[in-house]
């Protein structure tokens, strides 16, 4: 199941103690709202620029990059807890610049950079593991598991796939020393797993001592949020903007799923907040796949000129609807 790309101890492989650190990355400018913003502004803007970014989609150079940073700021922006350690960090690298006399945007403390690197090493697994203390015991000893947080998009959750991963396993050289491995494999994500399920790799953590075997590596499935599509459960769930004519008269929608775009039939006299379910259009699961909700959406138009108004304004004689008839029964 695993195909070891490379594991081989050579000096080019490890990590100095002192080399270069992550720089602090501004989720907020990745997103391009300001650090008040609400959750409703923060999911609008996420959903805008991975619409623009997502590689099934973009041309653009570098989209399928974008759109990974995209996805990051959002994971990280959307979560109360995850956005709280955040901001603690953002407002101490502001406040040890203005201390220290740097420019606005300078990469700020080493310091800070670190502090950032621990928290994106937590929540993601960057370049390479939480891992457990190594150590030093004369006795055969199990090596330590490693637990790291492994991205998958809904695409890839419909068939089994393979995915690359690199991570930094702890071992001790000739000299007794503590030192850094990285280490890479293709590891095969199956067909219909879900968020926060955990694969074990057996053996492929930290090695053991005294001959003793090796530790284990699991893998923390996250899945990236769908610029298009929510999920609940093994299903999907996507909204379809509608004209108001359209929504009154019926009419066909070409609509996206995971594996294609397919033909939405409108209903005449559908309503805003009504789900139509399209069969075997979701998540695949054990049982079966789940389905695909379309969520309908009226939308009106954001400007109209005299003539249409005076349209409106004889559709509302003609009609002689009032949508809020229900009140005085109450």
């Amino acid at each position: 199941m695993l195909e070891v790309i490379s594991c081989q101890m050579q000096a080019a492989c490890l990590i100095e103690k002192n080399g270069p650190l992550m720089d602090f990355k501004d989720y907020y400018a990745t997103l391009g709202v300001q650090p008040d913003a609400d959750d409703k502004t923060i999911k609008t803007a996420y959903r805008k620029l991975a619409r623009q970014y997502h590689p099934d989609v973009s041309s653009l150079a570098g989209a399928e990059e974008k759109f990974k940073e995209v996805a990051e700021a959002y994971e990280v922006l959307h979560s109360v807890e995850k956005r709280a350690e955040y901001d603690e960090l953002r407002q101490a690298r502001q406040q040890r610049q203005h201390y220290s006399g740097a420019p606005p945007g300078a990469s700020g403390s080493r310091e800070t950079n670190q502090d950032f690197a621990d928290f994106f090493e937590s929540m993601f697994g960057s370049a390479g593991a939480r891992q457990t203390p190594f150590d030093d015991n004369r006795f055969a000893q199990k090596g330590r598991d490693v637990e790291i947080e492994m991205p998958v998009f809904l695409e890839e959750t419909l068939e089994n796939t393979s995915k690359p991963v690199e991570f930094m396993l702890p071992y001790r050289d000739e000299q007794g020393r503590m030192q850094e491995l990285k280490k890479s494999l293709k590891v095969k994500i199956p067909a219909g797993v879900r968020d926060g399920e955990r694969i074990r790799l057996k053996g492929q953590g930290a090695p053991g001592s005294g001959n003793a075997a090796n530790g284990d590596l699991y893998l923390h499935i996250r899945l990236v949020p769908h610029p298009l599509f929510d999920v609940e459960g093994h299903n999907l769930v996507i909204t379809v903007p509608l004209a108001p004519w359209e929504a009154a008269l019926g009419t066909k929608v070409t609509i996206p799923t995971l594996v294609g775009k397919i033909q939405l039939t409108i209903r005449p006299d559908s309503q805003s907040g009504q789900r139509l379910r399209i069969k075997g259009k979701g998540l695949v699961g054990k049982s079966g796949p789940g389905d695909l909700f379309a969520v309908l959406k009226v939308v009106m138009p954001r400007q109209t000129d005299e003539a249409t108004r005076k349209l409106w304004a004889q559709l509302a004689d003609k009609a002689g609807f009032d949508p809020r008839a229900e009140w005085s029964q109450a």
